[in-house]
Order: structure tokens, then C-alpha cells, then sequence
């Protein structure tokens, strides 16, 4: 259950802008620099069967692995307990979900990744745009950190190589691009860890089915 502390939401919804350069970054090779062996699950049909590969979008997408994610970060319906409204998307950071509000007073909850320390963000934003196999474009300070990223500068072409994965939307804060997206992100590992450069990622079925789901102007909550 979330509970909402709307004294640090409001310190937070500075935050968010005051740190919006972090901009998103993940990789595979850094989800196994965390050097520890997967723990292997069951997972029952109907939950493979959710993750199943996806062979009739722009780019084939493999089935995810679903006995690497822990079963709490498996996506399901739960009571709405985030006290916000129906259309509402909702960033849990602490137990790493997120929650699209329903008009049924209950909500989808899926698993993800965020920010490391350091790039982490809180506050009120709203969904600006959805975009299907965005292009991926690293903001200026983080080519300066990673020099390597040089020759993304001007974008780096949709597909199944590119980090934003088949799905992203777009967070605002007012007419203020925040440059923080919800994508996704192939690798297993990576969820209900904080490894990236900021943004909050989600396995590609599930940012399929989120991005199907919701509404351009949303508004999103970060605590």
C-alpha cells in the first residue's frame, strides 16, 4: 500500500525539475554488474502466456523470462490504494511498482525499474505524449558522463537494440519537458532494481499494455 507524504511530494515536484537532465540509460551489461546469480521461479502458464513473444508489431520482441522477476512484480489487478484518481498513473520507487488507476476502484500494478541514487525523482507530472519504437536521444549531460554516447547526440534509430524499447511516454510538468520517460526495457534483471539514469522502465509486454491503456494528459504521480 502506498502511503502519500504530501509534504515531501511537494519538495519532490521541485526536484523533478531541478534534476530533469538525468535523462534515461540502461543497458543490459548493467543489470549484470549487479554479479549476483538469477534466482529461478515457476511461473504458471497464464503468467507466461501475458509475457508471450510479440511477433506482429514493428520488431519482433522475445517472450520475457518471466522466472527471473519476482512474482510481486508480475502484472495484475489490485485494489486502488493510491488515493488518486481513475486515469491516474501512479510510480511507487520504494516497492518499485506502478499503477494505472481504473474507473473500478482498482487498479493494473506492474513491476519496474528506476533511477539509481542520485537520479531518482518524486512529484506531479502528467503523460504529455505516447510515442510506439521511439527514437532514443541522450540529453547533453550525459554525454558528457559517457562519452561513448557521442554518436547518439542526434537520436538513436527505433529497434530492438535501442534502450527506450517499443514503448515510451513522455512526462511534462506543465509546458516543461522533464526529458524522464516510462519505456521499456527487455532486460528481466532490471526490474524491481534501481539501475538506470533516471527513467522508469517497464518489460516490453508490460509497457505494451500500459501504453494501450492510457490516455495522452494523464496525470502522473512519483512518490
Amino acid at each position: 500500500m502506498i502511503t502519500l507524504n504530501r509534504r515531501a511530494l511537494l519538495a519532490g515536484s521541485a526536484a523533478l525539475l531541478a534534476s530533469s537532465l538525468a535523462g534515461c540509460a540502461t543497458t543490459a551489461s548493467s543489470a549484470r554488474s549487479q554479479g549476483s546469480t538469477p534466482v529461478r521461479r515457476p511461473v504458471p502458464p497464464e503468467v507466461a502466456s501475458m509475457y508471450a513473444a510479440v511477433l506482429d508489431d514493428e520488431y519482433p520482441i522475445r517472450a520475457s523470462d518471466m522466472s527471473l522477476v519476482p512474482e510481486q512484480f508480475w502484472r495484475q489487478e489490485v485494489p486502488n490504494t493510491t488515493g488518486e484518481p481513475a486515469g491516474s498513473v501512479v510510480v511507487d520507487t520504494t516497492d518499485r511498482f506502478l499503477y494505472h488507476v481504473r474507473d473500478n476502484g482498482m487498479a493494473t500494478r506492474y513491476g519496474v525499474g528506476i533511477g539509481a541514487a542520485g537520479f531518482s525523482w518524486s512529484g506531479r507530472a502528467h503523460i504529455a505524449y505516447k510515442r510506439s519504437w521511439p527514437r532514443w536521444t541522450p540529453p547533453s549531460d550525459m554525454i558528457k558522463r559517457h562519452p561513448e554516447l557521442e554518436i547518439y547526440r542526434y537520436g538513436m534509430e527505433p529497434g530492438p537494440e535501442n534502450p527506450m524499447g517499443p514503448r515510451a511516454l513522455y512526462i511534462h510538468q506543465g509546458n516543461k519537458d522533464t526529458l524522464y520517460r516510462i519505456h521499456g526495457n527487455e532486460d528481466e534483471k532490471t526490474i524491481g532494481q534501481a539501475i538506470s539514469s533516471g527513467c522508469v522502465r517497464l518489460l516490453p509486454q508490460d509497457i505494451i499494455h500500459l501504453y494501450d491503456n492510457v490516455r495522452s494528459g494523464s496525470p502522473l504521480l512519483v512518490v
